[in-house]
């Protein structure tokens, strides 16, 4: 009677080893691998056509780019994916993510970058100066002269356009007080007129009668000028000015004027700025309004009309739709200012 429970046995443990056998053969899952995307960068708006490389691309479910399905995606290989990047909301590097029902989700951290394109404004004016890009991009200014401000090589008056020296061509062009700057449609930012504080950004404070480029080897998507300063927005959004800093409008934590570009603390990333007498103010993609600079009339709209501790504020209210600053209102401010951003609260519609 024991025979029979021994082959039992027997054959329990040889139906254990056969699965055991059998789980040890099973390759364990490998999940996606991105190596490269291709291009790296696109605009904002999506649209850009990417090529994904890497392994395991089966049974892919999902690619998402900064939390984005992929458009059009294909997966042509277990090696490569295609589609077009979809519409983000702010600038900057995103990961990108593969997801397989059969393999997990691989990631590919910061792999492509949002950038803003050339924001394009196409007339400004100074204090006694205007100027204006035609349909080609090129530079037109008129009014006073006496610094420079027209960059047309000379310092002579025009009641008429005069074409800016160089012949380059501009998507966007801001003036300030004397001066006047210009950004290529590869975001390569020019200056001319008054540099007392240092305003054209080249690294010296020599006036120019003719555009001279802003020193850095930065690339900018927008360009605002106030007094006697400049600043610019690069194509991820983060600010940087340079020129006069008496009431703290370069927003670097000081009072220090600068002859190249420095970066606006508080490491914030903007859609668009605008520049005061001596303020500026800038949004981010959500909505939010920060402001930095000269405060004596209230334009920093944080609820004061004096010299606080840099800091950003929260906004109690709801987002901006835009932003705006006013040369005439800020002319008059002369109290120190806040060196750093501030959060305007309550913002709604436009900065005052």
């Amino acid at each position: 009677m024991r025979v029979p429970r021994a082959v039992a046995i027997v054959e329990i443990l040889a139906a254990v080893v056969e699965v055991s056998a059998c789980k040890e053969s099973v390759a364990p899952r490998t999940t996606p691998t991105i190596t490269a995307v291709s291009p790296a960068s696109g605009p904002l708006p999506g649209g850009t056509s990417v090529t994904i490389t890497g392994t395991n691309f089966t049974d892919v479910t999902s690619v998402t780019i900064g939390g984005g399905e992929l458009v059009s995606r294909t997966v042509v290989s277990d090696a490569e994916i295609t589609g077009t990047t979809p519409t983000a909301t702010s600038p900057g590097a995103k990961d990108v993510v593969v997801t397989s029902s059969s393999r997990g989700s691989g990631s590919c951290r910061h792999c492509f970058s949002y950038l803003l394109g050339i924001l394009p404004q196409r007339l400004a004016a100074g204090s006694d100066h205007a100027c204006a890009l035609n349909s080609s991009g090129a530079a037109y200014c008129w009014g006073r002269n006496n610094q420079g401000q027209l960059g047309n090589g000379s310092t002579t008056t025009s009641a008429a356009p005069v074409a800016v020296s160089g012949g380059l061509s501009f998507g966007a062009v801001a003036a300030g007080d004397y001066h006047t700057c210009g950004l290529t449609s590869a975001g390569v930012a020019y200056c001319w007129g008054y540099n007392l504080q240092g305003q054209l950004g080249n690294g010296s404070m020599t006036n120019s009668a003719n555009p001279v480029a802003v020193a850095g080897g930065l690339t900018f998507s927008a360009l605002a000028a106030g007094s006697q300063y400049t600043c610019g927005l690069t194509s991820v959004g983060a600010a940087y000015c340079w020129g006069g800093n008496g009431g703290g409008e370069l927003g670097n934590g000081s009072f220090t004027s600068s002859t190249t570009p420095v970066a606006v603390s508080g490491g914030l990333s903007f859609s668009s700025l605008a520049g005061g007498y001596v303020h500026v103010c800038a949004l981010t993609s959500a909505g939010a309004a920060y402001c930095w600079g000269v405060n004596g009339w209230g334009q920093l709209g944080d609820g004061s009309q004096a010299t606080i501790t840099p800091a950003a504020l929260p906004v109690p209210g709801r987002p901006s739709a835009g932003v705006t600053t006013s040369l005439a209102h800020s002319a008059t401010a002369r109290s120190r200012g806040v060196p750093r951003p501030l959060l305007c609260p309550g913002a709604s519609g436009s900065v005052p």
